[in-house]
């Protein structure tokens, strides 16, 4: 247990509040069923997720509403997974972020993934298009696609995206996403699980002309061993982990007849040792 008073990682606003946190959790009754805090920042609202093992009393609920008042905050309340999340207070306000670039905006829940830092997402995802050049009428493939962080702004470019994500939460987040932002229309959304060979996953290559990974820090190997003779001209790999995106880079090279064109980093966890990656492949 590290006794932080403050944390380089987190947005200031949030990181101010350590201390004042420190003290509402001591006052409260359930002090010693409640293990963790998450933080979800969107736009204009900021969500503390407090994982409760027991039910708050009514003094904790008060103590509670005080401090979300005071300090711009809301509460969520996670009682159990995931899908138990819950608001406590301010009823109103939801969460969002938004790709200006691309005229999005893309709601989620507090436990939904996001990347961690809006500014430099809004930096990988224009990187990362760059380098795809997603055109009118073609079609794309973005894999472990979440709630269309890439998806939509290939969409908003033009071309037919088909969207795979193994997290069927997460694929209908992605549809409302695109249907709130009225690229239904050019959007294909599935859950499928993209860890091993399927059907689902070879039609989806073999239909591409460029394709889009994100995969998490396991990578994505099942994914580039797929690839045959029908593959997408161009690939565009964001990695969150250089050991697994050196050994897919390696199958895409040495064995699929792939071209390493560019490659970069984005200091997407400012203050630490992790770096998010970029690489682009080009079919030889």
């Amino acid at each position: 247990v590290a006794d932080m008073k403050s944390c380089a990682v987190l947005p200031p606003a949030i990181s101010d509040l350590l201390l004042p946190l420190r003290e509402l959790v001591a006052a409260l009754s359930i002090r010693d069923r409640l293990p963790q805090i998450e933080v979800a920042v969107g736009r204009s609202v900021s969500s503390l997720v407090l994982r409760i093992l027991e039910p708050l009393s009514a003094a904790d609920e008060a103590l509670l509403r005080r401090f979300a008042d005071r300090h711009g905050v809301c509460f969520d309340l996670q009682p159990k997974g995931p899908d138990s999340v819950v608001r406590l207070h301010p009823p109103q306000g939801s969460l969002d972020y938004v790709l200006p670039e691309f005229g999005l905006s893309l709601p989620f829940r507090p436990t939904d993934f996001t990347q961690v830092n809006a500014s430099i997402n809004r930096v990988l995802v224009r990187r990362a298009l760059a380098l795809l050049g997603p055109r009118a009428g073609e079609r794309v493939v973005d894999l472990f696609c979440g709630l269309g962080n890439f998806t939509l702004p290939i969409a908003a470019c033009g071309a037919r995206v088909l969207g795979i994500e193994g997290n069927e939460t997460l694929v209908a987040r992605a549809r409302a996403n695109a249907a709130s932002n009225g690229l239904a229309g050019r959007c294909e959304l599935l859950a499928a699980n993209l860890f091993e060979p399927s059907d689902t996953l070879a039609h989806a290559l073999a239909q591409a002309d460029r394709l889009l990974i994100d995969p998490p820090r396991e990578g994505a190997i099942a994914v580039v061993k797929a690839l045959e003779e029908q593959a997408p001209r161009r690939i565009v790999y964001v990695s969150c982990n250089p050991a697994t995106l050196a050994r897919d880079a390696a199958v895409l090279v040495h064995e699929k007849a792939y071209r390493l064109e560019a490659a970069g980093v984005v200091n997407m966890f400012p203050h630490t040792a992790h770096v998010e990656s970029i690489a682009c492949f080009e079919r030889v």
